[in-house]
């Protein structure tokens, strides 16, 4: 809560950690280019390096395995190519594969061109329907080259979570690579590249308390690894050329110590959030939760209230106090429906209202939530009844 205020839009942006802001002011006071070779250099290396070591223990991996970039959008911009490098040698990729409810940045396909692009169906819940996905990989001829599927580890407006192991299971048996796009379950749900079967993962320093401005493209080793998509000075090891961003990668670091260390509240948000919903449900019996059925983020609650338009909604919840969004954030500034419900087959033009919340919410929040969805649900009832 800030200024009497209801922060429930985690998933759009997590607000910044103490942790986080006071490692980038101890980062800016160092003068040093951590390219350079200097004392200076060297010290702002170390603390890149720390950084480093601490987002590839939050992904599962080693350190050499994590690549900063300026943020997720960029990482899947990165790694969504045709062109690899397996070591000097060039791999080329034919298609990618996407579901129909993956975040926009990954929707665009990357540099892969539009012809190259298969959207993969989703069922009722959000969930990728494996089923259409293996028809979809069966269909392509394995000589037209390799392929990769391109999918969400949980969706950031429903918070549901797809089924990646079995994913990555049928994605290998076509001997193709699998990107999974993590931003919204790191710090939410345990992760292990190895676990979930993938080649790649993209994370976002801001959904976890660090800065805007900052992510990282996380690979399941060194070898095989896409063409840069920002050639420079080789930093990075040459895979993502340009100054290292020293405040946000510190930033970066220090969020993702507190992120595997939140993983141990899971349970209790969980609890909070269910709790939630079913005094939304007494509230208003005709509530409707989208991805109620299936598992999804612990923080994260999707629903629409029928004959109640979402961007009005979202406005109502404004002038009481409390920040929500009508979808991603991404979109949320455009007037259009969401395509992660036209996905599921639901009501894209009513929209959904979508609450986030953060590890520090407590029951004192919900209270204040559930008076504002209250006065909210009683006025479109009044409307209705007229």
């Amino acid at each position: 809560m800030a200024n009497g205020r209801l922060y429930l839009d985690h998933n759009a942006t997590a607000p910044l950690l103490p942790a986080a802001r006071a490692a980038m002011i101890d980062a800016m006071a160092l003068p040093g280019n951590p390219s350079s070779v200097h004392a200076e250099g060297r010290k702002a290396r170390a603390l890149v390096a720390k950084a480093r070591d601490a987002v590839a223990r939050l992904a599962g991996v080693p350190a050499a395995q994590v690549t900063f970039t300026s943020g997720a959008t960029e990482a899947a911009n990165h790694v969504l190519t045709p062109d690899f490098r397996m070591g000097r040698a060039p791999v080329r990729l034919s298609r990618l594969f996407v579901s129909a409810v993956e975040h926009p940045a990954v929707l665009a396909g990357g540099r892969f061109a539009p012809d190259q692009v298969t959207i993969v169906p989703v069922d009722g819940h959000g969930r990728i329907d494996l089923g259409a996905l293996e028809e979809a990989l069966a269909a392509q001829d394995p000589s037209d080259g390799q392929i990769m599927l391109a999918l969400q580890l949980a969706n950031n407006e429903t918070g549901v979570i797809q089924p990646v192991r079995q994913a990555a299971d049928l994605v290998k048996a076509y001997h193709g690579l699998l990107v999974v796009d993590a931003v919204q379950g790191a710090g939410r749900l345990p992760l292990s590249i190895a676990e979930l079967g993938a080649d790649f993962l993209i994370l976002s320093g801001h959904k976890v308390g660090a800065a805007k401005g900052i992510g990282a493209l996380i690979s399941a080793g060194e070898t095989l690894m896409p063409a840069p998509l920002l050639a420079g000075g080789g930093q990075e090891k040459g895979h993502r050329g340009g100054t290292e961003n020293l405040t946000g990668i510190v930033g970066f670091g220090a969020a993702a110590e507190a992120a595997i260390v939140a993983l141990g509240s899971v349970v209790e948000l969980l609890a909070l959030r269910d709790q939630m919903e079913s005094e939304m449900r007494a509230i208003a019996p005709d509530v409707i939760i989208h991805g109620g059925e299936v598992e999804r983020l612990a923080n994260t609650c999707f629903f629409a209230l029928p004959g109640l338009k979402a961007e009005t909604a979202q406005i109502a919840f404004d002038v009481e106090g409390a920040a929500v969004s009508a979808g991603s954030a991404c979109s949320s500034g455009k007037i259009g429906p969401s395509h992660v419900l036209a996905a599921m087959g639901a009501d894209a033009e009513l929209g959904a209202i979508r609450v986030s919340l953060g590890r520090d919410h407590g029951q004192e929040d919900i209270a204040q939530f559930l008076d504002v969805f209250k006065r909210i649900n009683a006025r479109r009832i009044a409307r209705q009844g007229a």
